[in-house]
């Protein structure tokens, strides 16, 4: 019993290696063909909004200035406030 299986692995592994080999050399042949055809295509076309960013002489917005330090409070440490002052200075407003 034991070589008829052993015959039957063989003739099967035999014929999942031949597949295998034919769709594997498929597939490396249609990846090569693909990437020859996307290499000889037309360039992409430049952005359909707004203008071209190679033209030199295209017109931009100015740019603005704005100090990184304009809105700068000085937060030393202070002594704590009473926390019940603090929320009610936060808490929402009583329904009339």
């Amino acid at each position: 019993m034991s070589a008829q299986i052993r015959a039957n692995f063989a003739a099967s592994r035999t014929v999942v290696a031949r597949l295998f080999q034919l769709r594997f050399g498929t597939f490396i042949r249609v990846s090569a063909v693909a990437l020859l055809v996307a290499g000889c295509a037309n360039p992409p076309p430049p952005p359909l909004a707004g203008a071209d960013p190679a033209d030199p002489g295209a017109r931009v917005p100015r740019v603005g200035y704005r100090s990184t330090v304009g809105g700068y409070t000085s937060q030393r440490p202070v002594e704590p406030r009473p926390w019940g002052e603090q929320n009610e200075r936060v808490a929402p407003l009583p329904k009339p």
